[in-house]
C-alpha cells in the first residue's frame, strides 16, 4: 500500500506527514513528532501509557493508526503544561501527592484524569478510581493517583468546595 500524507494538530501546532498506512498514531507520535511522552506498554490499548486527547477525548494512541487522526488536534502529555511551562493542576497534584514512582504510566494517568477532570470537576472517590481503572501502574499502590485526582479536582477552576483538606 502506499504511503499516505495526513494533516493533525499536535499540541497546538500543525504537522503534516507521509505515513505507512498502517502505523500507529503512537509510533507517529513518537517517531514522527518527538513527542516521547506518550508510551508504548502492552500495544493492545490495556494499560492506558499512551493514551492522549483526539478531538478532546481519551483514546490509547496504540489502537489507532495515524491516518485515522488525519484532520483530528492531538493533545499530548507534552501539551498538558501551559505554553510557558507552568505545569497544569493535574501535573502538580501528581508532583505533589507522590502520584508518580517509576514515571512510565505516569503520562497516560495525566492525560486520562485531565479528561476525566475536565468533564468531572466534582468526583467522589469512587468515580476517580472508576475513570482511572483503565490505566494501569505497577509501583505506586494507586493511593498516591487517587490524592493526586482527589486534589487537582479541588484546585481546578470551578471548584464548588474550593477547599484543600488532604486525602
Amino acid at each position: 500500500m502506499p504511503d499516505v500524507t495526513v494533516q493533525m494538530v499536535v499540541n497546538g501546532a500543525p504537522r503534516r506527514a507521509t505515513v505507512p498506512p498502517r502505523l500507529t498514531l503512537a509510533d507517529f507520535l513518537r517517531e514522527q513528532c518527538g513527542l516521547t511522552g506518550t508510551h508504548l506498554g502492552c500495544e493492545h490499548g490495556v494499560c492506558g501509557a499512551c493514551t492522549i486527547l483526539v478531538d478532546g477525548e481519551a483514546v490509547r494512541a496504540c489502537l489507532v493508526l495515524a491516518v485515522q487522526a488525519d484532520g483530528a488536534e492531538i493533545t499530548t502529555v507534552e501539551g498538558i503544561a501551559s505554553p510557558d511551562g507552568e505545569l497544569s493542576p493535574v501535573q502538580a497534584a501528581f508532583r505533589d501527592h507522590h502520584g508518580l514512582q517509576c514515571g512510565f504510566c505516569t503520562p497516560g494517568f495525566i492525560v486520562s484524569a485531565t479528561a476525566f477532570l475536565r468533564d468531572n470537576p466534582g468526583p467522589t472517590d469512587e468515580q476517580i478510581r472508576d475513570a482511572m481503572s483503565g490505566n494501569l501502574c505497577r509501583c505506586t499502590g494507586y493511593q498516591g493517583i487517587l490524592n493526586a485526582v482527589r486534589a487537582a479536582a479541588r484546585t481546578a477552576p470551578g471548584d464548588p468546595s474550593g477547599s484543600e483538606e488532604s486525602g
